[in-house]
């Protein structure tokens, strides 16, 4: 239990790990779509979306899935209108927040935010990170935060898989695989934009941090070849423009030799362990590279991938958290495990369990207790292999076809550390490779101060924020939204 409990709390997700399945499955759409969809009413605007009762939107092309939706006044911020509500898919429910833009709703970009884990909770990133306000302590409530990511953009948070956070699942029903959370996903972005006019040819944004490195490659891919099946339909395409991940666990490949470099070098930090311990993990690097590549890439065999990435975890990882350091920002020491170490986590936790909050959210009567990780979802990912596969050929794919790819990593982050996320960029085989490959690798400023190093070529942008751990958008709020402006903007960084 403890190399899980260590592994999630490393990487995957603004809270953990990662964890398998068939990667061979697909989403199960009708094998000859419809020439044009049936007819259906769509709602047309947000604003005849109340907050007295819920909005119902369903589509004939998903009969599976149907959105609750309802408007949230006086909550979070109190400048922006504020809808909460659940993706209904069967016995499925996925709770989502969808935050209008600070700037000009009717014409900004529309962004979506996950957290990783998997199982983690990506109302860490709304109250934590990224979102219009932070809560810091749970009697106060939510505070005003002036660097929202919803300055310029529409922006949704979704508990996702089945299970996290606010989400729940009837009958004992649980998703355990990457593939099986995009196939929902893609399918409420579908009958988001359709039903509202003011959306349709929006630029759409998948973003996600940690465990979202594997999430958002996944989750775009769905999106994009979905549209196939809306346009044979009549309906409009999902303007798909780009992937955005933050320290992202998207190729385990090139990361586990990457802790060596990051604790035993300079690479951003003084070395923080000792001589005779890296000298064991530096020879310890090829076997785990020769292992994992054999039983987790060449040919996947499920019980010597597990074999492998246990050793390499083992060797290669648990030797920096056995100093109690924190595997999110090394330059701090762990303050509270059962915290994430961010003990701040445990206010936000106490303040999204209040009944009033709740109440005041909409939150389902069927959810029993607010937690930022789901140990259930996580074991779910773990016991299917998930977290064993690249998600390197969707990221591949997607520039292939045009959709822009933004790595941005905080240089202070041991589980998803920025040395392995360059490698694989670097390492990755598409027609942008060369011309990538050849691109500076130049500083990048915010106010006239250097913010980290950037390259740029061919729709995929790389950059590192300097003096940030895991978690960017907490430990360098100005830096990460001038990032993410800059990108939605498509100005260079």
């Amino acid at each position: 239990m403890m190399l899980a409990t260590m592994a999630l709390l490393l990487c995957l997700a603004g809270v953990g790990a990662a964890r398998i399945q068939d990667p061979l499955q697909v989403p199960v759409w009708p094998e000859t779509p419809p020439p044009s969809a049936p007819a259906y009413t769509p709602v047309g605007s947000l604003s005849a979306v109340g907050p007295d009762a819920y909005t119902t939107l369903t589509h004939p092309l998903f009969t599976r899935h149907s959105v609750r939706i309802k408007q949230t006044t006086d909550f979070c911020d109190t400048t922006v209108k504020l809808y909460t509500g659940y993706i209904d898919v069967d016995a499925k429910h996925l709770f989502f927040y969808f935050f209008e833009s600070r700037n000009d709703p009717d014409k900004d970009d529309v962004l979506f935010w996950t957290n990783g884990g998997p199982g983690g909770s990506s109302q860490l990133g709304l109250y934590m990170e990224l979102g219009p306000c932070r809560i810091v302590n749970a009697t106060e409530g939510p505070k005003y935060h002036p660097e929202s990511w919803n300055s310029n953009a529409n922006v949704f948070f979704v508990d996702q898989p089945i299970g996290v956070g606010y989400s729940y699942a009837e009958h004992g029903i649980t998703v355990g695989t990457t593939e099986e959370a995009a196939d929902d996903i893609a399918a409420f972005i579908a009958i988001f934009f359709e039903h509202f006019s003011s959306f349709k040819g929006r630029s759409l944004h998948l973003a996600g941090e940690s465990y979202g490195g594997r999430y958002i490659p996944l989750f775009a891919a769905a999106v994009h070849d979905q549209n196939a099946l809306l346009v044979a339909a009549g309906g409009t395409p999902i303007n798909l423009t780009s992937a955005i991940i933050g320290n992202g666990f998207t190729e385990p490949t090139a990361m586990f030799p990457s802790y060596h470099t990051m604790t035993c070098t300079p690479a951003s930090l003084p070395p923080v362990l000792d001589i005779s311990t890296c000298v064991r993990m530096k020879k310890a690097v090829p076997r785990c590279q020769k292992w994992f590549k054999a039983a987790c890439v060449d040919q996947f065999d499920m019980i010597s991938c597990r074999a492998a990435n246990t050793f390499c975890e083992t060797e290669l990882l648990i030797p920096f958290l056995l100093t109690g350091g924190n595997a999110y920002d090394m330059s701090k020491s762990c303050e509270d495990l059962d915290a994430l170490c961010y003990p701040v986590t445990k206010s936000i936790v106490e303040y999204l369990n209040r009944p009033d909050v709740l109440d005041a959210l909409a939150v389902d009567p069927h959810v029993r207790g607010f937690a930022f990780v789901s140990w259930p979802v996580n074991s779910a990912f773990w016991q299917s292999g998930d977290e064993l596969h690249t998600s390197v050929d969707h990221v591949e794919g997607l520039l292939e076809r045009g959709v822009s790819v933004l790595i941005y990593v905080g240089t202070y982050d041991l589980g998803c550390n920025w040395v392995g996320n360059e490698r694989w960029t670097l390492d990755m085989d598409w027609s942008g490779k060369d011309a990538f490959g050849r691109a500076p690798l130049r500083a990048w400023e915010v106010n006239g101060t250097v913010a980290g190093k950037t390259r740029s070529a061919a729709g995929l942008t790389f950059a590192t924020v300097d003096a940030a751990g895991h978690m960017v958008p907490y430990d360098k709020p100005t830096q990460a939204l001038a990032l993410i402006n800059r990108w939605l903007a498509k100005e260079p960084l």
